[in-house]
């Protein structure tokens, strides 16, 4: 067996070491978060844009939401299972599964770009983007440009995870935020001084999403556990095998969530026709509109509380490896104590202050209806955003554990027959407030079968397995 490297995942406080891991992390998704909320607040104050605009980024988002996906399914996958090859002292299978990641980002990028310009309209008919001319106007322009960009997004999100199993949260955070910096800048030019409308905040976002992705390519030339050589690079079937089944949570994750905002914006269209207010045509985007506004703030936190999560990847991933099953258990309870208080600052916000979060995505140039509406949606949809973020810290971590199998299934109950589900059926009896109800609802459930599995990993992990009594202490809440 070779030399392991990152020893001091085994060896350091996991308390320090999830505070060393998880804010770096929490910065790059959260920043990676601001790419699509930038351009929506930019737009959302442009009287020219306007609710139109905001509607036209709601039904575009869920599309860079697949393509985030086949991001994380590489990344998150190659992270895990790179981390547990580290923990092995296996560094031949390292940078060998690196290099296949590499190779499939690349193809996966292209491909996922073709479909796109292929079925442009279909897709974004599928999305909702018809619920008036002028949405989908604006959402043929917004997604042309942002379809360029996808190689390069997919490529910059999958090796942000893969850089931190290399041990460097730091520099995964500086790549994301530097590309973030770059669409803040460019995104007031184009849209405000060139009038570029939903082409420049597109434009803007993908000049970012390059930088990333070029920050990314340099650092692999640069690696420091591990090295990339020629025959990294190739193709090793075995290996794609073993690490992309430790990303499926975090694909299906993400497809589940695009497939729940295929429902909500379908059923926002169809029985936002049905209400007196919002079935006037110029009132007819109003609900697409906010309703996103308040998926881009549960974005934000969802970001926080997956950052959170994903940080804990690489040391439990390690630990796991090398037998220390006692850490791995005291970094869970760090973690799901972490989870909630986010989630209950969040709802706090959430329920105290919607006028002051809607305002900032331009309420002012909008009628009475749009604020009323944002009010009721910021204030029903994320009432329970405490347990979302633990059941979503619960996803990860069993995933970080090798528990695929798991961690997919409390995934999918929550976002397919939890989330699409209730989407469908809600609405059915409560009308558009049905669509609000259900994401509290689903969070509700999916927390009661998450604790039972939350138990059964207490219990595993409380297993003992020998670890040395000096990486036993550190972790301080």
């Amino acid at each position: 067996m070779e030399e392991k490297s990152n020893v001091f995942l085994e060896t350091e406080p996991v308390g320090k070491l999830m505070d060393r891991y998880a804010v770096p992390c929490i910065i790059s998704l959260v920043v990676a978060a601001l790419y699509n909320i930038v351009d929506q607040i930019f737009i959302a104050n442009a009287e020219y844009l306007g609710s139109y605009g905001n509607a036209a980024n709601t039904v575009v988002f869920p599309l860079t939401v697949v393509a985030l996906a086949v991001a994380v399914l590489i990344g998150d996958g190659c992270c895990a299972f790179v981390s547990l090859c580290l923990g092995r002292g296996e560094k031949q299978k390292a940078h060998r599964s690196i290099g296949n990641a590499v190779l499939l980002c690349v193809a996966a990028g292209i491909l996922l770009t073709a479909i796109y310009l292929l079925l442009q309209d279909p897709i974004l008919t599928l999305f909702g983007g018809r619920v008036n001319e002028e949405t989908f106007r604006y959402s043929r322009e917004y997604f042309f440009y942002i379809t360029l960009g996808i190689p390069f997004y997919v490529f910059g999100q999958a090796m942000n995870p893969i850089i931190r199993s290399d041990g460097s949260p730091g520099f995964a955070m500086v790549s994301t935020l530097a590309g973030a910096v770059v669409n803040i800048i460019l995104d007031p030019v184009f849209i405000f001084g060139f009038h570029w409308g939903m082409m420049g905040a597109a434009v803007a976002t993908v000049a970012g999403q390059i930088l990333t992705a070029a920050l990314a390519v340099w650092y692999l030339c640069h690696m420091k556990a591990v090295r990339l050589e020629r025959d990294s690079f190739r193709l090793a079937g075995g290996l794609i095998r073993k690490f992309l089944p430790l990303g499926v949570c975090s694909l299906l994750s993400q497809l589940s969530l695009v497939a729940a905002m295929a429902a909500i914006n379908n059923m926002i269209r169809k029985y936002g026709a049905m209400d007196p207010v919002f079935g006037q045509a110029q009132y007819a985007q109003i609900p697409m509109a906010v309703v996103g506004i308040v998926m881009k703030f549960f974005q934000i936190v969802i970001s926080i509380s997956v950052g959170l999560a994903a940080g804990c990847i690489p040391i439990v991933g390690y630990n796991i490896g090398a037998g220390h099953k006692g850490r791995a258990k005291r970094l869970f309870s760090y973690l799901l104590a972490s989870e909630a208080a986010v989630g209950a600052v969040a709802t706090v916000i959430a329920e105290c202050l919607p006028l002051q979060l809607i305002s900032i995505f331009g309420a002012a140039n909008e009628s009475v209806y749009y604020t009323e509406f944002a009010v009721r949606a910021f204030r029903v949809y994320l009432c329970m955003m405490t347990l979302a973020c633990v059941n979503k810290g619960t996803f990860i971590f069993l995933q970080s554990l090798g528990k695929a199998a798991a961690s997919t299934f409390l995934s999918m109950v929550r976002e397919v027959v939890f989330g699409v589900g209730f989407a469908l059926l809600l609405p059915v009896f409560f009308g558009l407030d049905g669509v609000l109800y259900s994401m509290p609802v689903s969070d509700v459930l999916t927390f009661l079968i998450g604790a039972v599995l939350i138990a059964m990993t207490y219990r595993q992990l409380g297993e003992k397995s020998g670890e040395a009594a000096a990486g036993e202490g550190g972790l301080s809440v």
